[in-house]
This record gives structure tokens, C-alpha cells and sequence, in this order.
């Protein structure tokens, strides 16, 4: 009986032993920040160029796998051939907060009871504050064929940075035809861009003579042409005007390439009806990353669950999140972050201050400059959360305006770059306090 004991307490010493390292072996930590940001976005950048300048050199460490970072609005003007492509990028390394430590390596793991980010290359790096601004993935496999067919025979998307400098060269050759445009069935980033592109490529089948042998359809898997009616009425009637034809509840489910045929879903009575096309600009379905879906920092439906006023986390307070990745309930623009961002700063350094003060409220602002020519504009500003107008400019916005087309073509991206980016610019509440302090109303 004695030596059946020391078989048993020699095994379970041996367990303790096996459990404890373990243990120990999940929870070590290489490194350790004051502040970790995951993400070398808009949000991310915005968020540490601030913050870093507060606390001094490498006590915020941003974790990016990246070498570049793209201006991503700017690639509705690439796809419709009113900029270059070049114009979209620079290194991260030329736009990273120099007091900031960049992490070159990508986040696969969260565990916020020990404030732990876990990386690609073994690394697990620490926090006493994470901010999660990692955008959103791309999901180009939902589509059936879509990823052997893009890029070739007329088939692009201004969603990809390889393809996006095909769409103009594909208009260009377009001859006439059907030219189909989509918009996926889930979020997405910059919810107006594929609406942008039908009519930039409306116009251009008009200036190169084919427009009479041209069938431009939207098929849109949304209910209406734009979300927010205030805008979305004047949109319908300018698509109606020139001939677009709208397709609502048409949801893109397969890409024949080889026949040139697009297979559509009407979600309303679920039956299936194929399209020939010449010319196809397909908005992908998009959704959470994969490494935040399967974390613990989640919502039920895979976004960080953060507090829709601070930015918070509604489990962990060490914990904030904004942008693409966000529970946040407004659309998913570079516009929302310039407002989310000065929220959650004002936030986040008040706690590193140790400072006990009135949260900052996020209002749901957001903005979708409405291209509809190579001059024309619709400055669509609202909250996400109201639905209702917040508009900067003492004018209607809904006006077809050349100003604000070049506002939003040559003045934004230098206040992305130079502003945003730096941490200097959190959105546009200031201007708008002074050029349009009671938020007049256009009816």
C-alpha cells in the first residue's frame, strides 16, 4: 500500500509540476508597454502618435505586420482614373510615431485577464492599457470564383490594393455591354465605395462614347441605394436620371469567369438569377478579423464590445477599441475614426493621469463623400447612431457641389497624412461648431 502512495504523489508531483510550468510558460511576458495599440491604422496611428508624445519613447508599442499604409478612400479615385495609385501609399516605417516601438509582427491572441497579447513569432507582449484598432478582414472566399477571376477579363474591385489599379485600364476598354456593379450582404469599410465607382464609371462610358450600348446595373444586396435617406433620395434620383438601374436585395453569390456570368441571390424571395457581364466591380464581403472573432474581447457577432459612448470594453477596462474592428454602431469610415479617436484619447489619458472625470461621448459621427462625377460631390455627414444629418458647412450638403469634390479630393488626404495620422485631427466637431453651430436643417 506504501509504495502504491509514493506511485501516486510521485505522479501527481509530477502533474503539478507539468500544470505549473505551463502555467507559468503562457504567462511569460518579453515585453512590456504602458500602452499596447494593435493595429498601424488610421485608428492606431492617430491613437499612439498622441499618446506616445505623452509618455515618451517606447512605452506605447504598436503592433503592425505592414510595411505600408494605404489611404484607402483614395482608391475610388484611382479606380475611376482621377489619381494615381502611388499617391494612396507610403512606408510604415516613414508615418510611424517616432517615440512609438513598432512591433513588425501580427496580434493572433488576446488574453485580458493577464493584459497579454500574444504574436505570429512567439512574442507575447504585456499592457497596463490595449487598443484594439485592427480593421476589418476581407472575405473574399464567400464569393464562389471570385478570387480566381479578379483582376482578369473585366472583372476588379477598388477593395484590393492590386486590383484597384485595373479598374480604370477595365473601363477604359469597355466597349459596351452589361457593367455590374455590387455591394456585399455585411459591413464593410467605407460603406458608399461601391456606389462611388457606378457612377464615376457611368460618366466615363458617357466621355468615351459608349454609354448609348451600356447597361450599368447596381446590384446592391442592401434595400436602397444608400442607408441614410436624407442623402440616399437625392442619390436615386440623379441614378434614375442617368440610367442606372437599381437591383436592391441582390446579394453576389458566384463569379463564372470563364462564361462572364455573376450569379446573384435576391434575399427577399431567395431565388437565384445569373447576369452576363463585360465589365463587373464586385464589393467583397467583409467581417471581424478571424484572431478577434475567436478572442475573448468579442461581441456575438465577432467585433470588439466596447461601450458605444467611450469606447471602452464593456468586460475589460484596461481595454478600447475603434474603427473598422469596433462594436461601434456607425458606418465603417476613416470619417468615424477622426471622431472615435479623440474620444477614446481624452478617455484613455485620463486614465493613465489617474484623473477621475466625465467620460468623453462619442456621437456617432461619420461622413461619406458621395463622388458622382469628376467634379461633383454629395458631402453626406451624419451620425450612425441617429441617422441624422451633422453636417459641417453652413449649406445643404446635398447639393451636387464641385467644392466639396475637390475638398474631399485634395484637402482630406493632406489632413489625413498630416493630421490624423499625427494625432492632430479628431474629426471635424470644432469647424462645425463655428461654420454651423445649430446643425441647421435642410428639408
Amino acid at each position: 500500500m506504501l509504495t502504491a502512495y509514493n506511485r501516486i504523489f510521485s505522479l501527481s508531483k509530477r502533474s503539478f509540476a507539468t500544470i505549473s510550468t505551463e502555467s507559468l510558460r503562457s504567462t511569460t511576458v518579453d515585453k512590456k508597454f504602458k500602452v499596447v495599440v494593435v493595429g498601424g491604422g488610421p485608428g492606431g496611428l492617430s491613437v499612439s502618435s498622441t499618446v506616445s508624445k505623452l509618455l515618451g519613447k517606447d512605452q506605447v508599442a504598436v503592433i503592425e505586420p505592414s510595411n505600408k499604409h494605404y489611404y484607402q478612400p483614395l482608391w475610388t479615385y484611382v479606380g475611376g482614373g482621377l489619381k494615381k495609385f502611388n499617391e494612396s501609399v507610403k512606408s510604415m516605417e516613414e508615418i510611424m510615431p517616432k517615440e512609438a516601438c513598432w512591433i513588425q509582427s501580427k496580434a493572433t491572441t488576446f488574453d485580458p485577464e493577464n493584459s497579454t497579447v500574444s504574436l505570429s513569432d512567439g512574442q507575447v507582449v504585456g499592457y497596463d492599457y490595449l487598443v484594439v484598432a485592427a480593421g476589418i478582414q476581407i472575405n473574399w472566399n464567400e464569393i464562389k470564383g471570385l478570387k480566381e477571376a479578379l483582376g482578369k477579363d473585366g472583372v476588379t474591385s477598388n477593395y484590393d490594393e492590386d486590383s484597384v489599379q485595373k479598374t480604370y485600364e477595365f473601363i477604359q476598354n469597355f466597349k459596351g455591354g452589361n457593367a455590374l456593379f455590387t455591394f456585399p450582404n455585411s459591413p464593410l469599410k467605407c460603406p458608399g465605395a461601391p456606389t462611388k465607382i457606378v457612377f464615376l464609371a457611368e460618366e466615363a462610358f458617357r466621355l468615351q462614347g459608349v454609354r448609348d450600348k451600356s447597361n450599368v446595373i447596381y446590384n446592391t444586396s442592401a434595400g436602397k441605394i444608400f442607408g441614410i435617406d436624407h442623402y440616399g433620395a437625392v442619390l436615386k434620383k440623379i441614378a434614375d436620371k442617368r440610367g442606372i438601374t437599381l437591383n436592391t436585395q441582390h446579394e453576389l453569390i458566384e463569379i463564372d469567369g470563364d462564361n462572364h456570368k455573376a450569379l446573384f441571390r435576391n434575399n427577399a424571395n431567395n431565388e437565384t438569377k445569373s447576369f452576363e457581364y463585360d465589365f463587373i466591380h464586385v464589393a467583397p464581403p467583409q467581417g471581424p478579423p478571424d484572431f478577434i472573432k475567436n478572442s475573448k474581447l468579442s461581441n456575438r457577432d465577432g467585433w470588439v464590445d466596447v461601450d458605444k459612448d467611450t469606447l471602452r470594453h464593456n468586460k475589460y477596462r484596461n481595454v478600447f477599441a475603434l474603427g473598422d474592428c469596433s462594436s461601434l454602431p456607425t458606418s465603417k469610415t476613416a470619417a468615424a475614426i477622426t471622431g472615435q479617436s479623440g474620444v477614446l484619447k481624452k478617455n484613455l489619458i485620463a486614465d493613465l493621469q489617474g484623473k477621475n472625470m466625465e467620460q468623453a461621448v462619442y456621437d456617432g459621427y461619420t461622413s461619406c463623400p458621395l463622388v458622382i462625377g469628376r467634379n461633383e460631390l454629395i458631402l453626406a455627414e451624419f451620425s450612425g447612431y441617429t441617422g441624422k444629418p451633422l453636417e459641417t458647412l453652413p449649406i445643404d450638403q446635398r447639393r451636387v457641389s464641385s467644392f466639396s469634390q475637390l475638398l474631399n479630393k485634395e484637402m482630406i488626404p493632406f489632413i489625413y497624412w498630416n493630421g490624423l495620422l499625427k494625432g492632430s485631427w479628431t474629426g471635424p466637431s470644432t469647424v462645425r461648431s463655428i461654420l454651423n453651430p445649430f446643425n441647421l436643417k435642410h428639408t
